[in-house]
């Protein structure tokens, strides 16, 4: 017995290996149908998942990108437009002042003209006070020397005509 067994092949060995071949391509071929088939089918639906959300994702990136340009742009707008209401800010303020300084000048010139004014009144009024004071020295004095013979209408008559003569340029220099 011995070598010839090992290696000899007999029919029924050959049977039993055509009918175990046989038995295991129809084990693979329903095995295949009922678990490969819905196992690529699984596979399948979640290759075609991924890539829609790899779609989605790409989709989303160019949202994200146009979404962030606008509101660069945005942004670009919002400073000119805080620059321009600065600037007309400063514009107005300029114009603000320009009008205050204008305002003050002219108060200063009728504080001015007003105290001039009231210098040329307060001068006129010392005039006449002292014109005034003049008159009843005078008239003192002309009571005194005349006291007796000159009755009060002389006395006024000669008083103005001094004054007369004495002029209107000599009171008020």
């Amino acid at each position: 017995m011995g070598l010839d067994r090992l290696i000899g092949f007999d029919a029924q060995l050959l049977s039993e290996a055509f009918w175990t071949a046989i038995n295991i391509f129809i084990l693979f071929a329903g095995l295949s149908y009922l678990l490969f088939n819905p196992v690529r089918e699984v596979l399948e639906k979640r290759r075609q998942k991924i890539a829609g959300e790899l779609a989605e994702a790409a989709d989303d990136k160019k949202n994200a990108a146009a979404m962030k340009a606008e509101y660069e742009a945005k942004l670009k707008d919002v400073s000119k437009e805080a620059d321009a209401i600065l600037e007309e800010a400063r514009r107005k303020a300029k114009a603000r002042e320009t009008e205050i300084v204008e305002e003050a000048k002219a108060e200063a010139a009728r504080i001015i003209e007003r105290a001039g004014r009231e210098v040329e009144l307060e001068k006129k009024k010392a005039l006449d006070d002292m014109k005034q004071e003049i008159i009843s020295i005078a008239s003192l004095m002309a009571g005194k020397v005349v006291a007796a013979s000159i009755d009060t209408t002389i006395q006024n008559t000669l008083i103005d005509e001094t004054l007369k003569e004495m002029g209107e340029s000599t009171w008020q220099s």
